[in-house]
């Protein structure tokens, strides 16, 4: 069966290197000719002619699959929709990546790029939602920097445990995780005896209240 005009994208992801042949393809003559590519002129650079380098296309193509890791079906698509902050700033920074490392040689009219090349409202949209992923994160970082975290560890003989060098270990909600994941999550954290009646403090169960320890 024919590859499909997503088929490169997995190929690629497994083995980046592979985009590297577009450098010997693309003279420095022609990069400064940055092309514009439709879909169907981009699927003949799939792998399947040896005469043709590999492209990747990414914000465009299978974009999603970036996060994803689904190559098939659903998840070969260049809809972000639904997606994080956290996860559309991860897939702007797979573009900045190929972008630094390997050759860059042209747009994919489609969501993000019109016929001319030009940035779409979508890529704008995308750009924006990543910087504010970017912008929540540091926030958060600072935030949690205010209360240590727990150290962790785990072996397969004796588990998981937490343990804190001075305070007592607690799950606390992270406040901004909704509006980088869509979802709630928790972190351990160390308190202070005279902060253990703070709100939103959970105590981890079957754990002492003041037990510097904790198993997970």
């Amino acid at each position: 069966m024919k590859p499909t005009k997503f088929s490169f994208v997995a190929a690629v992801t497994v083995s980046a290197a592979l985009v590297a042949l577009a450098a010997l393809y693309f003279s420095p003559a022609r990069r400064q000719q940055q092309r514009i590519f439709t879909a169907e002129e981009l699927v003949a650079y799939n792998g399947t002619d040896d005469a043709l380098p590999i492209l990747l296309g990414i914000l465009g193509d299978a974009s999603r699959a970036f996060v994803s890791g689904n190559f098939t079906g659903d998840g070969l698509t260049d809809s972000l929709h639904g997606l994080s902050s956290t996860e559309v700033k991860s897939i702007v920074e797979w573009r900045d990546f190929y972008f630094k490392s390997y050759m860059y040689v042209g747009r994919l009219v489609g969501r993000y790029y019109d016929k001319h090349g030009n940035p779409t409202k979508y890529l704008k949209g995308v750009e924006a939602k990543a910087k504010r992923g970017a912008q929540l994160l540091e926030k958060q970082k600072k935030e949690e920097a205010k209360q240590p975290s727990c150290n962790s560890r785990w072996s397969q003989d004796e588990g998981g445990k937490v343990w804190c060098d001075e305070g007592y270990p607690r799950l606390v909600q992270r406040p901004l995780e909704i509006a980088l994941t869509g979802k709630m999550s928790k972190r351990c954290a160390c308190f202070r005896k005279d902060q253990l009646d703070n709100p939103g403090l959970e105590v981890y169960s079957g754990c002492d209240p003041l037990s510097n320890t904790c198993a997970v």
